[in-house]
């Protein structure tokens, strides 16, 4: 799978590949919105297989049933083949792979005939350092079958860069010679588990790079996928500060006081470019709250509930990443619940940061006087006061 901003940087990986690969077929997609009802997907098949004819073709419907179809039908045509497919900017990566790999009642699972290869995402240092300082947009992207919620061009941006496991940078082109340095390190640090290389990495790669670069990845891709979506994760901690580029982690195990929280903001989010964390707030005790920041946009959402030790179900529905990280963490008064933040960006202060937050934590006294009492704290944060 190949990702990224712009046709130019996605040419550059698809090309790449190719190189390491070179029989296999390039499946790439564009998504045309319309006014209303399902979008336009074009798609165009090539390849040297002569079992393979280049193709171009479009249809309007849901754009993951469509590829389904296509690629279903190319390993009933072609049988066993490497596919590259190189999807457009407009897509939500991790949601859009996960809707298309679902198993079906009828069709089954895509993994059945296909194996996940690395995603590999590349980033054009300019654009993407333009992106992640734009907040005053609203943008929509593809998770499957319908555009997802209003993004700003930042969230959009930072989401691409997570979603890889490769991370592809070009070399500087020309106004990127100042960009590019920095929007490496940015990357980095926003997804520290992917391999960052350059097309000159890919061309020069020796055996054991090349091969990681198209070889399928482990069969369980799909639920690491969808645990990557989770609003209770472990915030991953970014490689060391680089030159000014860092990540900060901060958690803790009692709730915090909204309030104070807010007062917080200003110096908690100084210099930050990606925030990514839940919260534990006494407003809503019951509730998982995510943090999410791009640029200088916060967003904090009600996303889930924390697990009860009665609630069979609940436990049953939670994805067994979710499952054991409450069992790792959990309190014999307070469950799973606890606030774990990843901020990253440009010259962080990591004291000050840290300090803020903990200013936010309820004390002692407050937090003896219980959950009644909690969620009578005024929240201007989330709004309301009896959120209980």
């Amino acid at each position: 799978m190949v990702a990224g901003k712009t046709p130019g940087v996605r040419g550059v990986g698809v090309d790449r590949l190719l190189r390491l690969s070179p029989r296999a077929v390039v499946l790439a997609v564009s998504i045309q919105s319309q006014e209303a009802g399902y979008p336009v997907v074009q798609r165009f098949l090539s390849g040297v297989d002569a079992g393979v004819p280049a193709t171009c073709w479009a249809a309007t419907g849901d754009p993951v049933v469509i590829l389904r179809q296509d690629l279903m039908s190319l390993w009933r045509d072609a049988g066993p083949v490497h596919v590259v497919l190189a999807l457009p900017g407009d897509v939500d990566v991790l949601p859009f792979l996960v809707e298309l790999w679902r198993a079906r009642v009828a069709s089954g699972s895509l993994g059945e005939h296909f194996e996940p290869a690395p995603v590999v995402v590349g980033v054009e240092p300019s654009p993407f350092m333009a992106d992640v300082g734009c907040v005053h947009r609203a943008v929509r992207l593809w998770s499957g079958g319908e555009r997802g919620e209003v993004l700003s061009p930042a969230e959009s941006a930072v989401r691409q860069v997570e979603a890889a496991d490769v991370l592809l940078v070009p070399a500087p082109a020309g106004g990127d010679g100042e960009q590019a340095p920095l929007a490496a390190r940015l990357v980095t640090q926003l997804n520290s588990r992917a391999r960052l290389v350059t097309p000159a990495d890919m061309d020069g790669a020796g055996p054991e790079l090349r091969a990681s670069l198209v070889r399928a990845v482990p069969s369980a891709a799909e639920g690491e996928w969808r645990a990557r979506l989770e609003p209770v994760t472990v915030p991953a901690k970014g490689h060391c500060a680089d030159r000014g580029v860092e990540t900060v982690l901060w958690g803790a195990r009692r709730p915090l006081h909204p309030g104070r929280l807010a007062d917080a903001l200003p110096v908690a989010m100084r210099g930050v470019v990606r925030g990514r964390g839940h919260l534990w707030l006494c407003s809503r005790p019951d509730t998982v709250v995510t943090w999410r920041s791009a640029g200088a946009y916060l967003e904090l959402r009600e996303a889930d509930r924390w697990l009860e030790p009665a609630d069979g179900r609940a436990w049953q529905a939670a994805s067994p990443q979710r499952r054991t990280l409450a069992s790792w963490f959990w309190d014999d008064y307070y469950g799973e619940r606890r606030t774990e933040i990843s901020l990253t960006g440009t010259g962080l202060d990591g004291p000050a940061i840290r300090c803020a937050l903990d200013a936010a934590l309820l004390t002692d006294a407050e937090l003896s006087l219980g959950h009644e009492s909690w969620t009578a704290v005024p929240d201007p944060l989330l709004g309301g006061a009896d959120h209980g």
